[in-house]
């Protein structure tokens, strides 16, 4: 297994992961047309961040977007993590820690001073997984207003 930065010819799967994931969201509805808008402005722009995909042999199983923000707090630069996600026939074996540390890496290399990840209130194995890779709840509300 291999945890490298996605290509624009990994953005269908990268789509078809994200239609996996957002079907099991609260928050979020798939949208092919949008994700893959979406997972093409990432790749272009590498200033917006990167996303890392996860390969066993040249299958994409896993993913996850490290996108990039400046925290006036810290005065630095932050990442943000989304889309965190593994084909679940491919969980427990190893690759979303694998994902996960790559993306703690890139951000550092990139000199962020924080990372802070969003997931579901009740995906209590999403919460074990990120607390074992040192994440920890933030006192933090988050709140949206949706513009489009």
């Amino acid at each position: 297994m291999e945890v490298i930065p996605a290509k624009l010819d990994d953005v269908p799967v990268l789509a078809q992961l994200l239609g996996v994931l957002f079907a099991q969201e609260h928050d979020f509805q798939p949208d092919p047309e949008l994700q893959v808008l979406g997972l093409t402005l990432i790749i272009e722009n590498p200033s917006i961040g990167l996303i890392l995909v996860a390969k066993e042999q040249s299958a994409i199983v896993g993913m996850v977007n490290v996108l990039f923000s400046v925290s006036t707090a810290l005065g630095a630069k932050v990442a943000i993590l989304e889309d965190m996600f593994v084909l679940p026939e491919w969980r427990d074996r190893g690759f979303g820690s694998q994902i996960i540390e790559r993306a703690i890496q890139e951000a550092r290399d990139q000199g962020c001073a924080r990372i802070t990840l969003l997931t579901d209130t009740t995906n209590e194995s999403a919460h074990r997984f990120y607390s074992r890779h040192g994440f920890k709840p933030s006192a933090m509300l988050p709140l949206r207003l949706i513009l489009s």
